[in-house]
């Protein structure tokens, strides 16, 4: 099991840097930034773009992977895209992990479009295969449904091969969509009131993205904050739900730097527990991309 953790970019920089140097040193595989316009869990809070974030993170940091959660077409063009993803990689050394969905309601409205769920599904399932052709070729012509593209320069392009595409996924035709284009699949579960439910969904979307065609041997990262508990609650609840996480099948999960207020109030003290119980057994976490718990 590999353990990763989003920080909302809801604080300045001088206040955010220290945390994403902190969670390389922690040991966490994995660091990664929402990437919306404005969030619903916080739209009245000061928020800070993804793209930049993630740049000046790769510049304090050197060995964890750097991610967006998730990039979406509401507000990004592919090609416009793929020019951040080039840079983010550069910048990087390579560690940056390129998380993709169809996208929430508030970011699909702002600028002033208003497309129905399927619409904007549609639009996901043609941005993707564009951007990963873009991460692949130079010189792209492209004129679809909702994006077209001339002569398309990409260089340095090629770097996909080093971009894994994290794929988030609920329903068959996105699973399908994880399955034939992402290096990985991630999930935010089905909902529920209880965490009994929550698993319950979570189990079988495993299920079926095991049963979609193409799904073997992709990495799978759940979302465990997604459920009706804040995994940071303790270090034990964190423990169980990750320890459940891998009976499932999922080789990730994804927690969040604990807040002093809701969404996500926790206790740092506690992130640095649930640290101290999962140091990678020698070598660097973000290097090798694991960590494992300490034998007791």
């Amino acid at each position: 099991m590999r353990h990763g953790i989003s920080i909302l970019p809801d604080l300045p920089w001088r206040e955010a840097g220290p945390r994403w140097r902190a969670v390389e040193e922690m040991g966490f595989s994995h660091a990664w930034v929402y990437d919306h316009l404005v969030w619903g869990g916080l739209p009245d809070s000061t928020w800070f773009p993804a793209v930049p974030t993630l740049a000046a993170a790769a510049g304090v940091t050197s060995t964890i992977r750097l991610g967006t959660f998730v990039t979406s077409p509401n507000f990004r063009h592919p090609y416009l895209f793929a020019r951040d993803v080039l840079a983010l990689d550069d910048l990087s050394g390579g560690r940056f992990l390129c998380g993709l969905g169809t996208g929430g309601d508030l970011d699909s409205t702002i600028l002033g479009e208003s497309h129905a769920l399927k619409a904007r599904v549609d639009r996901f399932h043609e941005f993707v295969p564009l951007l990963d052709r873009l991460l692949r070729e130079d010189h792209v012509d492209h004129d679809g449904q909702w994006y077209a593209v001339r002569d398309a320069r990409t260089l340095p392009a090629p770097v996909r091969d080093r971009v894994p595409f994290v794929v988030a996924a609920n329903g068959p035709r996105s699973l399908r969509l994880a399955a034939s284009h992402g290096d990985a699949w991630v999930t935010t579960g089905t909902g529920g009131e209880t965490l009994g439910e929550w698993w319950d969904g979570v189990a079988g979307l495993a299920q079926r993205f095991t049963d979609t065609a193409g799904s073997e041997g992709k990495d799978r990262y759940l979302l465990l904050d997604a459920s009706p508990r804040f995994s940071l609650e303790s270090a034990d609840l964190y423990e169980e739900m990750t320890g459940r996480a891998a009976e499932l099948g999922f080789t990730d999960t994804i927690t969040h730097w604990p807040r002093h207020e809701a969404p996500y109030a926790g206790s740092e003290a506690t992130l640095e527990e649930v640290a101290s119980r999962f140091r990678p057994r020698g070598g660097d976490a973000g290097a090798s991309g694991g960590c494992a718990p300490e034998a007791k």
